[in-house]
């Protein structure tokens, strides 16, 4: 009677439960067949425990961001919000990345993770979430577009939860209810797989093939003595005896037994099961230990392959199942985002050149590098910084009137004598004519940041913003900041001592005292 118990037509011997059978003998590893593989006992095969690892680990090492996003795209972290709360510690015997990595660990296997919404305050808010193995849970169809879970207790009961009180993350689903589950979909390569490594152990460990054979150049007498020469020749060569020089008397001959076909096809049926599986996963291969076609070359780009095409729809599976679940539908300003900037940071040298790039350029300012390092910015490093010789095409050179309210420009007191109409252009016995066109362009755009500075700050700011624009001064022109202070304190002794000078008359002596500094003339004080 004990025949019948799980046996199948197609097993033979090996699913004999009866006391004389072999079920009882046999290794452990999978031998269920195809229609009860579950996602446990896919993991047996390296490959899928590999890639699933890879996708829950990604997922669970990368940080979390809520922020509220301004009008103009500006982001501002909300750290005090519950969600960010909730993610760092969504119950009360895990943290963040345990439940994380949990949570994408059933996704990957089984298409489906679900986490119980068991505590909520007197705000709404949620304050716990437990996460359910997906075997425990069922849905069950209210409707079309209405449905319910039931819980599978330990104790053989059943408990029903609304559709509210279920955090559910699925994969591609066919219904929106459900995920696909991909040990189900790929359950022939994943059982092939399963069954060559079942193969592989058991061959192993009977040692059924021997290393060599041995010729003998005519017969043994009778059976008995080629056993007992056997038994002696297999005593010398095992336990403490193996790998000892073997020595072959009356004409005998040592020959090794190599590689056959079926030997190397079973390893390339190995290659072609881990493929297959990084495929299903869409894992780079590398990264589960495949490294057959990686090569120095390549090996950087297959990680940035995989971040993209990989983890990238993960992480916006993530987001979205957050947002829908627990965020307010009428507040589209805060949103929550996995960024992926440690995966993407390469070497040293690489960022170096990204964060020179994007300064230079004026897109990046010096304290945003900073912190993308991991560095506590510095005053002053705040603003971006501005190629001189790149301006938008449709920009024209600001005039002194530019952006000024109407009526008459504000005038400072002129001096007592005025001889800036008579200066002439700065001129160098031998300069380079570019040098000169380089250090005229960066005096007139001080100059016309000086213009604007004067014309919208009060007097009584003046020594405060000089104090300022020197720094400016010495940045622009590659001066030493003791050069660009002078500049400045003689351009506010000017003013001091010069009451009906114009403000045009002002800039133009300005440009000149500048251009002066750029090339490494020292001028005289405005006294003189």
């Amino acid at each position: 009677m004990f025949v019948s118990i799980g046996a199948q037509s197609d097993g033979g011997d090996a699913y004999d439960r009866s006391p004389w059978g072999n079920f009882y003998f046999e290794p452990i590893p999978y031998r269920g067949g195809l229609s009860n593989l579950s996602g446990d006992a896919a993991l047996q095969l390296i490959a899928v425990y590999a890639c699933v690892r890879v996708i829950a680990e990604g997922i669970a090492s990368l940080p979390f961001v809520l922020y509220s996003q301004a009008a103009d795209g500006g982001k501002t972290p909300l750290r005090k919000h519950w969600l960010y709360k909730l993610m760092k510690r969504p119950n009360r015997f895990q943290n963040g990345f345990e439940w994380r990595e949990m949570m994408s660990g059933h996704c990957a296997l089984r298409g489906n993770a679900f986490s119980l919404i068991s505590g909520v305050n007197s705000a709404g808010e949620v304050t716990e979430l437990i996460p359910l193995h997906p075997d425990r849970v069922g849905v069950q169809m209210l409707g079309d577009t209405n449905w319910r879970y039931w819980i599978h207790n330990h104790d053989g009961t059943k408990t029903p939860i609304a559709r509210g009180g279920m955090f559910h993350l699925r994969g591609l689903s066919p219904d929106g209810v459900l995920g696909y589950n991909p040990i189900t979909l790929a359950r022939k390569a994943i059982a092939t797989g399963i069954a060559a490594q079942d193969y592989g152990m058991r061959f192993f460990q009977n040692d059924a093939r021997p290393g060599g054979v041995i010729e003998h150049p005519t017969n043994f007498k009778d059976d008995e003595q080629r056993t007992v020469w056997r038994e002696r020749c297999q005593s010398q060569q095992t336990d403490e005896n193996r790998g000892k020089v073997a020595v072959l008397e009356y004409g005998l001959k040592w020959h090794d037994v190599g590689m056959t076909n079926d030997d190397a096809q079973f390893i390339d049926t190995h290659k072609m099961l881990r493929s297959q599986i990084a495929s299903l996963y869409r894992v780079a291969p590398h990264l589960i230990g495949d490294l057959e076609k990686a090569t120095f070359s390549n090996i950087e780009q297959q990680s940035i392959d995989h971040v993209i095409h990989c983890l990238t729809p993960w992480l916006v599976r993530w987001e979205e199942a957050l947002e829908w679940n627990f965020l307010d539908p009428e507040d589209d300003t805060i949103d929550c985002e996995f960024p992926t900037r440690s995966l993407m940071r390469g070497d040293a040298a690489a960022r170096s050149a990204y964060y020179h790039g994007g300064i230079l350029d004026g897109w990046m300012t010096r304290n945003e590098a900073r912190l993308l390092e991991n560095m506590n910015p510095i005053d002053g490093l705040d603003e971006p910084l501005r190629p001189l010789n790149e301006v938008p095409n449709d920009q024209e050179p600001t005039t002194p009137t530019e952006g000024l309210p109407p009526g008459p420009s504000p005038a400072l007191p002129p001096p007592k004598e005025t001889p800036i109409n008579k200066r002439k252009p700065v001129k160098q016995q031998g300069a380079d004519t570019r040098l000169l066109a380089l250090a005229a362009a960066s005096a007139d755009r001080i100059a016309r940041k000086e213009e604007t500075m004067l014309r919208n700050r009060p007097d009584e700011e003046r020594g405060a913003l000089y104090a300022k624009h020197a720094q400016f001064v010495a940045n622009a022109l590659c001066v030493p900041i003791a050069r660009a202070e002078r500049y400045c304190v003689a351009q506010q002794e000017f003013l001091a001592m010069s009451p009906h000078v114009t403000i045009d008359e002002f800039v133009e002596l300005a440009r000149c005292r500048l251009e002066r500094l750029a090339i490494g003339i020292e001028f005289q004080e405005a006294a003189a």
